[in-house]
């Protein structure tokens, strides 16, 4: 286990703004950084980055937390590996304390797919540039036939499979790392009992994620492809390759592309490395399959332009236009541009240079939606039911134009296609409208009967907001456990710091709600300790329920000093002092448990059945007033009968 002196190190130096900005765009807005929710399909932006407090939250999926658990949830990485990510990012040295042999293999068993691909990656490698085969077929074919530059291929990290059927496996064998883990990442093959390179004679373009690590392989024949043989082969879907959720280069486009404010996309790897060979940077490949919602979105944490550059023969135009309902649908703005002359990008760009392709690409974009139009016209020709059927497919496509800031945009593409298609502009209005609403309907089927019902409450009326609304207990508590983490440092007076006056005050009162009562143990046994706890330091805590009461805690500031200041009169409302807010909060807290105890009692006096009974419970009733009394003095004001 990682010591917690070094996690503490890590904590010390996290930046919620460095790490989060690698994932998602983010603009400042005040105090705050606003971006779209990696976590959830939005169109306008609800997920907001507090660098004061150390924490994100979205208001729209309600998901929260500080930096660690926003890798864990983004790159489903496990708490430890969070924390290594961090301690590279910030050059921390590890301390571990022992593990035992189960969390031993845990951790080996998550780590193992980024190793062994890791290990395979640098064997490539090393076939590519050191050995004969590798120099005198691979590398001859990557700078000769391809024309990549010995910079560009290292970039890449693009390697070599040798023609032997088994080197890749004898060397993995050789370095400890199992059969089963192998087979897994699709590196080898099981033939005859024996295991087997599965990417031999092949060159070889690692996958990576966001952070640089090696995910998966593409592995391309030399030269022709062979008969019955494919000319790619990729590594088949495991815990770390999901072909859906990836763009090849992305890692080594992203800067560039939140740069430019515009990503390019293309079919191949080699487009990629080819147009990154010609400083056009903002480029990522789909891996020559049908677009996603998942790479659509990663599109969409850089940038809301989309470009799509795709050879100009008839499969290219067909490829280009199947993502186009679901690059509409995330409110991307999408361009096209159409290679001539049976060229590719990658071709293209070698064949006219870099500065006349990049002339070429700002001169040639097609609107996305009219382009289809132009092909769907030119398919139907005078054919009238054909016709029928390019207004019908139109009128489809801009019903999925739904958000709200894009309602202008819809309403021009409908006056331009009106247009071209010669109809009148109120019936294909109304025809889009139609598919919205059978879109809208035909989704509601797919809930269940009780969630589909209409709601006036707002999106960003997430559950902890509710809590709060409903449960007085919860809000008091909640508040005792907020100026506990806000102040509790700080001196009360010359003897006490406020953290101890809270303890003394609240010695003998429960919590109502276990978890928050679990939170307040925890605050109280570091203080005891030493250890100075405060809002930050818990943020990190390893309970993961108590990282989320600290995070809704800390991001719902509670409007009980506004309250404060209204029923005083006070005059300076939102001007807080710490004493006041402190004292208050213990006191509400108080007042709120004798109410309980009052009503409690008055139950109790109304069940009872002998007068001795009934004397005692008198006698605590006016116990329990004079408490009160006492309280609410000091307050000038009653706040229950």
């Amino acid at each position: 286990m990682i010591t917690p002196q070094t996690i503490q190190q890590i904590t010390s130096r996290i930046d919620i703004i460095d790490v989060v900005g690698e994932f998602v765009k983010l603009k400042k807005r005040g105090t705050n950084y606003l971006g779209l929710c990696p976590f959830h399909n939005e169109k306008t932006p609800s997920f907001t980055v507090s660098p004061a407090k150390e924490i994100y939250k979205c208001f729209g999926c309600g998901k929260s937390g500080n930096t660690i658990t926003f890798l864990m949830e983004s790159e489903k990485y496990s708490y430890v590996e969070a924390l290594r990510w961090l301690a590279n990012r910030y050059n921390v040295e590890i301390e571990e304390t022992e593990v035992s042999d189960a969390q031993r293999q845990q951790q080996l068993a998550t780590d193992s797919l980024y190793i062994v691909n890791n290990f395979a990656q640098q064997f490539f490698t090393r076939q590519l540039f050191e050995t004969e085969e590798g120099q005198a077929f691979a590398l001859t074919y990557l700078q000769e036939e391809r024309g990549f530059n010995t910079a560009i291929i290292e970039k890449f990290q693009l390697g070599y499979n040798p023609s032997a059927k088994d080197s890749f496996a004898k060397a993995a064998l050789q370095n400890q790392f199992n059969a089963e883990l192998l087979l897994k990442t699709g590196l080898v093959t099981n033939r005859n009992e024996a295991l087997q390179d599965n990417y031999r004679n092949r060159i070889i373009f690692p996958i990576h994620n966001n952070t640089g690590k090696i995910i998966g392989f593409g592995a391309r024949v030399i030269g022709k492809t062979p008969e019955r043989a494919p000319k790619y082969i990729n590594t088949p879907e495991n815990e770390l390759y999901v072909k859906s959720r990836i763009l090849y280069g992305a890692y080594f486009a992203r800067q560039t592309i939140d740069k430019l404010d515009e990503c390019l996309l293309v079919e191949g790897y080699t487009d990629v490395i080819s147009l990154h060979q010609a400083g056009i940077e903002n480029v990522v490949a789909s891996g020559g399959t049908s677009l996603t919602t998942e790479q659509l979105r990663l599109v969409k944490k850089y940038t809301n332009n989309l470009t799509i550059i795709y050879d100009g023969d008839a499969a290219g135009v067909k490829a280009a236009l199947r993502g186009l309902d679901m690059a509409l649908e995330e409110s991307l703005n999408v361009k096209l541009v159409l290679i001539p002359d049976k060229e590719d990008p990658d071709s293209y760009v070698k064949k006219i240079g870099a500065a006349a392709f990049r002339e070429f690409i700002a001169g040639n974009k097609k609107d996305f939606v009219l382009f289809q139009l132009e092909v769907l016209l030119r398919e139907a020709g005078n054919d009238v039911n054909k016709k029928n059927e390019a207004v019908n497919q139109v009128a489809e496509t801009l019903s999925r134009i739904n958000k709200a800031e894009d309602f202008t945009k819809q309403q021009e593409y409908i006056r331009q296609c009106a247009q071209l298609l010669r109809i009148d502009e109120s019936g294909l209005i109304t025809l889009v409208n139609k598919y919205k609403r059978e879109r809208i309907a035909k989704e509601e089927k797919k809930l269940p009967f009780e969630a589909v019902e209409p709601s006036a409450i707002p999106a960003v009326l997430v559950q902890d907001n509710i809590d709060l609304i409903i449960n007085g207990d919860d809000l008091q508590e909640r508040d005792v456990l907020r100026v506990l983490m806000e102040y509790g440092l700080q001196p009360w007076d010359e003897q006490r710091t406020m953290a101890q006056y809270i303890f003394d005050e609240l010695e003998g009162y429960a919590f109502e709600n276990p978890s928050l009562e679990k939170l307040y143990n925890i605050y109280e046994i570091q203080y005891q300790q030493g250890l100075e706890p405060t809002a930050k330091t818990l943020l990190y805590h390893e309970d993961a329920e108590i990282r989320d009461l600290v995070v809704g805690i800390t991001l719902f500031p509670f409007e009980l000093s506004l309250r404060w200041n209204e029923k005083s009169d006070k005059k300076n409302i939102g001007v807080v002092d710490s004493h006041e807010d402190v004292f208050k909060s213990i006191h509400y807290f108080k007042l709120r448990k004798l109410k309980h105890m009052f009503e409690q009692n008055q139950r109790d006096m109304e069940e009872s059945k002998s007068l001795e009974e009934q004397m005692q419970l008198i006698k605590v009733h006016k116990e329990l007033k004079m408490m009160q009394e006492a309280l609410t003095k000091q307050f000038g004001t009653v706040i229950f009968k």
